[in-house]
């Protein structure tokens, strides 16, 4: 059973984050924490703060301007040649396929949907970090539909009228509250999503929209936003006409940062294209979501020349935003633009009914102005029905429709969940309308009204795992924590039983009525009756708490409970009172509220008092008396994110610490032993991918069987780290951000929570006598 929590940014093949050389006079390898003085301004910038800024203070130190691509398609490629062929000594049988275990009842982020027009009751899904998924029942359930060994981070896909697909990877949604990845190129799939082949524009790091001519299904064209955080590199509007075997740029940005958010075709001429520009860029300590080079831009001559559109809509300003573009398909003069500003605070919703050439602006914006809250990079779409051009749908927080071009408005009820980003019609089926949000995919069989009603897929697994959390009686009892969706038990048909973003999840180990959950930045729950009911923790002290604020059991006694904020607190009536045992453990406050503070708590069985802290800037601690004398013992140590800790169950002085961030050296030196309680570190990396490493538990029936849950999967050792095999086949390259372990009849089984399709299960197996 594990007991703590840490965890990294999520790599999904091809994540571009790096830690590189910091400030402090470190190697080059070596990265020192977050960069929490900027963080501290990041978190009072547009947007919701959160996840993502947690996940990114755990990736990119100071240099952010590596060459981050190489680094992750590297990691990944050292992890297939592990996958193909590694091999190593172990007192196993050879591992068995692992096996999904949802929820697919739940659904995650939707970036994009498409309607097959040739095949009944198709539909495909594009999800933020879980690939395509496809249903053939009318969007009642959808299945996988995806290669599971290329980048799951999904932001745009289309169809042609004969069912070929063409998707765009990497989102373009920039993340805020949520952590949104990049990706490599367009990928095509001829048979319906059974098989996909790239097509090209590996450089372009994330999409935005993808637009087939309906007039010749071989051009097509493409709106790549570009990497968020490095300047430069394959960003603009791209156009092949050969179906994507070669690509030619027709629209650059006006600078190194600005990619094309979004792009519209004229359905009478084809010629006369809609692209919105978007200048922006993300740093380890701000966000830049704006700038000169954003607008809305035209061609009527197919993309030979194009000219940035004036009359009422924004001029060429630091403060221009993203902004999105719909062309009416029953009335081509009628077009939509919808634009934020650089904070992401709604700047202005325009129509035209001459194709661009003046437009007006709609003076009834209070709807759409509170719709975009203080993040409209995170929507900035338009929708509009296919045979009626003045009804149009406006993504937000919740999702808002117009009968009349924006004279009036109309909101969703609260059965949606929150952050709309999809709307798809179906050609063959009158009425019927599809929405994707952060919560999955509804559908309307009356033409989409918000006043109508909607009905939930019931089956699509693209749910994102902060944390699992196993019962040791009954190992079909699984809880975890949710980005977007609380945190969620299995023995409740994966139902909601603490809300806010679900973040730790404990199940203690004598008795699985016994739960806990938080939400985000430590506010955390208690239940004695398996969640059905929840009492908050007793007050804790800190000056500081993380997105995700690490609670753990001691092993021996889980009355007995530890919960880090930047100082640690212990609880001896499971978590209805707590006292401070200790001051603050991190390098100091930088005024922050969520950064600088202990990220990982490991508790020695065999010494209860023994408990081992590390920090989120690289700091790791000891204490032999509960607390009353602390030690620090990582000073020799790479001096970054320490994700885990983990005491061995029958020697309190063999430790296991691992590490966030990528390094610029190979291999990498993520994962480290100590035999003497910190007095010395050994790197037991071997031949791990160089990527960071969120996790690493110990088999309960075999101390010496490790298993690291990585940014690009699952590995394990049995010869103390000299090297590393696969643990198991099957499981899709989506990164793994907690493992848990428990025994049932005698056999190991590990669970996996990814970020991004759920949950997985691996039956390791029996010990080999």
């Amino acid at each position: 059973m594990k007991s703590s929590w840490s965890f990294g940014l999520t790599v999904l093949l091809g994540l571009s984050l790096v830690a590189a050389a910091d400030a402090h006079g470190l190697p080059a390898d070596v990265v020192i924490g977050p960069d929490v003085a900027a963080l501290e301004a990041l978190e009072g910038a547009a947007g919701p703060a959160g996840a993502d800024e947690w996940f990114m203070a755990q990736r990119l130190g100071a240099d952010h301007t590596a060459d981050l691509v190489t680094l992750a398609g590297r990691a990944r490629s050292q992890a297939d040649r592990i996958r193909r062929g590694a091999s190593g000594a172990s007192t196993f049988a050879a591992l068995p396929a692992w096996q999904s275990m949802g929820p697919t009842n739940l659904g995650g982020r939707v970036t994009d949907l498409v309607v097959d027009p040739s095949v009944a009751n198709t539909v495909y899904a594009a999800t933020a970090s879980g690939g395509v998924w496809k249903s053939t029942d009318s969007g009642s359930t959808f299945n996988y539909a995806w290669d599971p060994a290329i980048t799951q981070a999904v932001g745009a896909i289309a169809i042609t009228s004969t069912g070929v697909l063409y998707a765009g990877t990497g989102e373009a949604n920039p993340g805020g509250g949520s952590a949104s990845f990049p990706g490599t190129g367009v990928y095509r799939s001829t048979d319906r999503g059974l098989t996909w082949q790239s097509v090209g524009l590996t450089g372009t790091n994330r999409i935005g929209r993808i637009v087939i001519d309906p007039t010749n299904q071989s051009r097509i064209l493409v709106a790549a936003t570009g990497n968020l955080y490095v300047p430069g590199g394959a960003r603009g509007l791209y156009r092949t006409t050969d179906g994507g075997a070669t690509w030619t740029q027709i629209l650059a940005g006006a600078n190194t940062t600005t990619g094309a958010s979004d792009v519209a075709l004229d359905p009478v001429d084809p010629n006369r294209i809609y692209v919105t520009m978007w200048d922006h860029q993300r740093m380890p300590g701000s966000r830049r979501y704006g700038g000169v080079g954003s607008g809305l831009f035209r061609s009527t001559d197919g993309g030979t020349s194009f000219t940035r559109l004036a009359s009422t809509l924004p001029a060429s300003g630091t403060n221009v935003g993203r902004m999105g573009v719909a062309v009416a398909k029953s009335d081509p003069n009628r077009v939509y633009t919808i634009a934020a500003n650089t904070t992401g605070n709604f700047l202005g919703f325009w129509t035209s009914t001459n194709r661009g050439d003046t437009w007006t602006k709609i003076t009834n914006t209070t709807a759409l102005s509170s719709s975009q809250s203080t993040f409209g990079w995170w929507f900035s779409r338009i929708f509009v029905d296919p045979v009626a051009p003045q009804h149009i749908w406006v993504p937000g927080v919740p999702m808002l429709e117009s009968t009349n071009a924006g004279g009036s408005w109309t909101s969703n009820s609260s059965s949606f969940h929150v952050d709309q980003h999809a709307v798809a019609f179906d050609p063959r089926v009158a009425n019927r309308v599809f929405i994707g949000n952060d919560g999955g995919i509804y559908r309307s069989t009356a033409n989409g009204s918000l006043s109508g009603a909607w009905t939930k897929t019931t089956r699509l697994g693209n749910m994102q795992f902060y944390t699992v959390a196993v019962s040791q009686q009954d190992v079909t009892r699984v809880s975890g924590g949710l980005q977007d969706n609380g945190s969620v038990r299995s023995w409740s048909a994966w139902g909601s039983y603490y809300g806010g973003d679900g973040l730790q999840n404990l199940i203690d180990p004598t008795n699985h009525q016994k739960v806990y959950a938080c939400s985000q930045n430590g506010s955390c729950g208690r239940s004695t009756n398996g969640g059905n009911s929840m009492s908050s923790f007793g007050s804790t002290t800190s000056d500081r708490r993380a997105w995700l604020t690490p609670v753990v059991f001691d092993p021996s006694n889980p009355a007995v409970m530890y919960y880090g904020g930047n100082r640690l607190n212990r609880s001896t009536n499971s978590a209805q009172s707590w006292t401070a045992i200790s001051g603050d453990l991190s390098r100091g406050s930088s005024g922050s509220a969520s950064y600088n503070t202990i990220s990982t708590i490991a508790v020695a069985k065999t010494s209860p008092a023994t408990i081992y802290v590390g920090t989120d800037d690289g700091r790791i601690w000891v204490t032999r008396n509960t607390g009353s004398t602390w030690t620090e013992i990582g000073t020799a140590l790479p001096q970054r994110w320490v994700t885990r800790l983990t005491v061995d169950p029958t020697d309190a002085n063999l430790v296991y610490a691992t590490f966030s961030g990528y390094t610029t050296g190979d291999p990498a030196a993520h994962v480290y032993r100590t035999t003497n309680g910190g007095t010395s570190w050994q790197n037991i990396s071997g031949n791990l991918p160089n990527a960071p490493v969120n996790d690493l538990v110990l088999d309960p029936q075999n101390r010496a069987a490790l298993y690291v849950g990585t940014d690009v999967g699952v590995f394990t050792s049995t010869d103390g780290g000299v090297s590393w095999t696969a643990a198991g086949t099957g499981l899709p390259v989506v990164s793994v951000m907690d493992l848990a372990t428990a025994v049932s009849s005698g056999r190991t089984l590990l669970t996996a929570g990814t970020y991004g399709l759920g949950v997985y299960r691996l039956d390791v197996g029996a010990p080999v006598a």
